[in-house]
């Protein structure tokens, strides 16, 4: 029997796009029901099912950055809440897409589409390409339409002094319980917002999310090194601080 996997960090979004797949396709499994992107990725790592259904907005790692991690072992439908023009590049057919509501007769040509892929045992495309290319197009739409300005400065308080960071001085954030801890070459500070705030004030290209509570400048790392258990450590430039990488984040560091 096929199996599946549904991300989505709405429980209603899950249940619905779960009760609309089994109407519409009885026989297929759904193994693994995931509120963010890092669950995603362990699970398809563990579970390894046919088909992910994938939200593109999810916390952690979007299912943009998921699809990166299944590129060629399973079957990919983006769902999406975003407009015909922002998913343009989807017509090149690697990928299917659902846009949310979910109209059932959109859903029931997906499931023909996927039944057929499956039945000609043709394997999962390889989607790196098509999906930077996504992501390309949706940030270009989210930079005009969302009105925040891309983070520049941070400012910290320490003690009766603000302290002052430039963007091109931060090395990497991490969460330290309610506070952010930002860090230079020189220096550091804690800053009361959320990681999570500032990462969406963050150029994806330039910080990289390698673990819940830490961001990383990619332009500061000067090696990643994996030990005997699979784990991998960031070693980086001007800094002698090691930062672990997590398991769902493990794509960015396969060997080219």
């Amino acid at each position: 029997m096929p199996t599946a996997l549904i991300a989505d960090d709405e429980d209603l979004q899950r249940a619905e796009l779960r009760r609309m797949l089994a109407a519409a396709w009885p026989e297929l499994v759904v193994v693994a029901e995931c509120e963010h992107g890092p669950a995603a990725v362990e699970a398809i790592d563990e579970l390894v099912p046919e088909i992910a259904f994938l939200d593109i907005r999810m916390p952690g790692l979007s299912g943009l950055d998921v699809a990166r991690a299944a590129s060629g072992r399973c079957h990919v439908v983006f769902t999406t809440a975003y407009d015909n023009h922002a998913i343009a590049a989807f017509d090149a057919g690697a990928v299917d897409y659902l846009l949310k509501p979910i109209a059932a007769d959109r859903l029931a040509q997906t499931v023909a589409r996927l039944r057929e892929r499956l039945q000609a045992a043709a394997g999962a495309p390889a989607l790196d390409s098509l999906v930077d290319r996504l992501a390309a197009q949706l940030q270009q739409r989210q930079a005009g339409t969302s009105g925040r300005a891309p983070l520049r400065w941070v400012s910290a308080s320490v003690g009766d002094t603000i302290k002052m960071f430039g963007i091109d001085e931060i090395l990497f954030f991490q969460s330290d319980e309610k506070y952010t801890r930002v860090v230079t070459a020189r220096d550091e500070a804690h800053v009361r917002k959320p990681l999570k705030e500032i990462a969406e004030g963050l150029d994806p290209q330039e910080f990289w999310q390698v673990h819940r509570g830490v961001i990383v400048r990619a332009s500061a790392i000067a090696r990643a090194q994996r030990d005997e258990l699979g784990r991998i450590t960031l070693q980086l430039k001007n800094h002698g601080e090691s930062l672990a990488v997590s398991q769902a984040y493990g794509w960015r560091f396969k060997p080219m």
